[in-house]
């Protein structure tokens, strides 16, 4: 199973998606992520929240979906917060898609100890999300289960 995480810079809310999905999934699921106006490195503060939990770090880089335009992923999840104001693609054809925004950790205006808060708060908000996700009967649900359930999730 692929899983695509889509948002507009891919420096901070994708790539810990990314991140966390392939240090918690089992063999045989991989995460991916892309932006649609990519900034072309990750944000420092994700790099080091990741770390500090223990994630991998190694691979993640800032890229358009472009990059990812022969991946045929099975789910696309784009993670903007203000899907209407940013510009996140949804495609890739018969993926089974689904929004999950997340506030971007990186706009916080504050001291160094709120920003890295926020970005900790949105690492915990992914992880609840992802293992939400990996406990569905994947092979149970259909796609628009499946397309409900990650409705649900996003919610969360």
């Amino acid at each position: 199973m692929k899983i695509l995480f889509l948002c507009t810079a891919n420096s901070c809310r994708s790539i810990l998606c990314e991140a966390v999905f392939n240090h918690i999934a089992p063999p045989g699921m991989q995460a991916y992520s892309a932006g649609s106006q990519p900034k072309g490195e990750v944000h420092l503060l994700s790099l080091k929240t990741l770390q500090k939990a223990g994630i991998s770090t190694a691979g993640l880089s800032s890229k358009s979906s472009d990059a990812h335009e022969h991946l045929a992923p099975d789910f696309v999840i784009t993670v903007c917060d203000k899907a209407a104001g940013e510009a996140c693609p949804v495609f890739f054809g018969p993926a089974v898609k689904g929004h999950w925004g997340l506030a971007d950790p990186s706009d916080l205006q504050g001291t160094s100890e709120q920003v890295q808060a926020a970005f900790d708060a949105t690492l915990d908000h992914i992880k609840l999300r992802l293992e939400a996700f990996l406990a569905l009967p994947h092979g149970q649900l259909n796609a628009e289960q499946l397309k409900a359930e990650l409705d649900l999730i996003g919610g969360l």
